[in-house]
């Protein structure tokens, strides 16, 4: 039988067919809790965002990334609310779909297909980037950094297409690795500076410029935790998924707000508390490794490449799709909605997903090219202006989701509607995504920043009008947003 909400059983698909499934029931809550956190790359991202953090917050930056997390946990109950509810490949466009209509659920999957892939386009290209400053370093190699992308994005799609359990597994193991060698250097940075040690870090009082410091940072330290959502498009694929998926999500969310706080207290530490050092250093952690532990901090450049390839294998598998879904019911066109018939792995959405990041990197670059500067794209440079534009697609998603679910629960499941989970939390998530949304479209910012909001506005103003034209055409829409429940009988 159906559950309350989740609608009637799946009509036939938009080519008239039973609507494809993904293989059921395959992946435990830790497998999807791993890649969850693979996803959000702590190692990745840490290298190339916590300079800036802590230039912006100062000494007390981790006080941002208790905040951000603090923010995204708030996000987190949405979505665990949701998935215990309608548990969906779909996830944000499902649930989004489901409250407020077929408009609002195509326009969903327009701006989270399109901000994923251009957030993913800027973990492909750091990929590549990463292994060119590892080889120059040891080696004095200096192979252009596209060749490395190339090459590693083909071994993560070659992984995808293999399977999810395979693919999840591996995504599972980078970020073992990563997670190893980031507590190893920050404990280590810790001992050798005990006699130093101070609780400045966590004070209010050491925050630069209050307030006005920890907001301007804050943006970037929700972006740290990117791809806490994972889990819930691996629904459809997970045991239990009305408890799993709200569990992965917030074990996710505490282990990475914890571990970013001590690898933040490290590596302020290990610079001495001094902030204008760290932040002119391209990656701080790991000139921490090197004071720390000499020769051994080849092992934080392991720890970065093992979190590229989890990210890449972990964030393509989710985000892929919540684009397969879209396919599948007919929100996007039906070649997305292709499953391979042995291995039940949406191919189409992947490989597109993965080309499509490929082709705005070539595009950015090019852009750089033609430009006025007229010289070659830095991909630590793309990584954070992509995943800039890329963010404030996916905040509008997250954004469109929080005012959902108070309403989805009063109309479908009033019997369970609780006014702090469903109303008080809900509000609060919203307040928290408004403040980094803010921050990255307020006027005043440099080129590119600048035509990022406006950029953001065409793409969901292009959506809705999408949108609208598609469901006029096909009525059915209604019927099919959110038809494949992930436990549905």
């Amino acid at each position: 039988m159906p559950h309350p909400g989740a609608g009637p059983l799946p009509p036939p698909g938009p080519g008239g067919g039973a609507p494809q499934r993904l293989r059921g029931g395959v992946l435990g809550m830790a497998d999807i809790a791993a890649a969850t956190m693979a996803n959000v790359g702590p190692a990745m991202s840490f290298f190339f965002g916590f300079a800036f953090l802590a230039t912006t917050a100062g000494v007390a930056s981790p006080l941002t990334i208790i905040a951000a997390g603090i923010a995204v946990a708030l996000l987190g109950n949405t979505l665990a609310e949701f998935s215990r509810a309608h548990p969906s490949a779909g996830s944000f466009t499902t649930f989004v779909g489901k409250t407020f209509g077929p408009v609002s659920a195509v326009t969903t999957a327009l701006l989270a297909g399109l901000g994923y892939i251009i957030a993913m386009a800027s973990v492909i290209a750091i990929s590549g980037g990463f292994v060119q400053i590892t080889l120059y370093h040891y080696t004095g190699v200096d192979l252009p950094w596209i060749i490395w992308t190339l090459l590693l994005t083909g071994l993560a799609v070659g992984l995808m297409l293999r399977g999810v359990v395979v693919s999840t597994k591996w995504a599972g193991y980078f970020f073992g690795v990563e997670m190893l060698v980031l507590l190893v250097v920050s404990v280590a940075a810790l001992v050798e500076h005990r006699g130093h040690l101070s609780l400045d870090p966590f004070l209010p009082s050491h925050i630069s410029h209050g307030f006005r410091g920890l907001a301007a940072g804050f943006p970037l330290a929700v972006y740290l935790f990117v791809g806490w959502e994972n889990s819930a498009a691996l629904a459809e694929e997970t045991e239990n998924p009305r408890r799993n998926v709200g569990r992965a999500v917030f074990s996710s969310i505490a282990i990475m707000t914890v571990s970013y706080v001590l690898f933040a207290y490290a590596t302020v530490t290990g610079f001495d508390y001094d902030v204008t050092r760290l932040g002119a250093s391209p990656i701080p952690f790991v000139a921490v490794a090197h004071h720390t532990l000499g020769a051994l901090a080849f092992l934080t450049y392991l720890g970065g490449l093992t979190s590229t390839l989890g990210v890449l294998i972990a964030g393509i598998n989710s985000q892929a799709r919540l684009v397969f879904n879209a396919g599948r019911e007919g929100l996007l066109p039906s070649f997305f909605g292709y499953v391979h018939p042995t291995r039940r792995t949406p191919n189409n959405a992947i490989i597109t997903f993965a080309a499509t990041s490929l082709l705005i990197i070539g595009g950015w670059g090019l852009g750089h090219l033609l430009g006025s500067g007229g010289g070659s794209m830095d991909p630590v440079v793309f990584f954070t202006e992509s995943s800039t534009l890329g963010a404030i697609l996916i905040l509008l998603v997250y954004l469109a989701s929080n005012i959902a679910l108070p309403l989805y629960y009063r109309r479908y499941r009033p019997q369970e509607f609780r006014v702090v989970r469903h109303l008080v939390l809900p509000a609060l998530g919203t307040l928290a995504i408004l403040v980094p949304l803010y921050y990255l479209a307020k006027p005043g910012q440099p080129a590119p920043y600048n035509w990022f909001p406006y950029a953001a506005l065409a793409a969901l103003v292009a959506a809705v009008g999408y949108a609208a034209l598609l469901v006029r055409r096909d009525p059915t829409l209604a019927e099919r947003v959110g038809s494949v429940v992930a436990d549905a009988d």
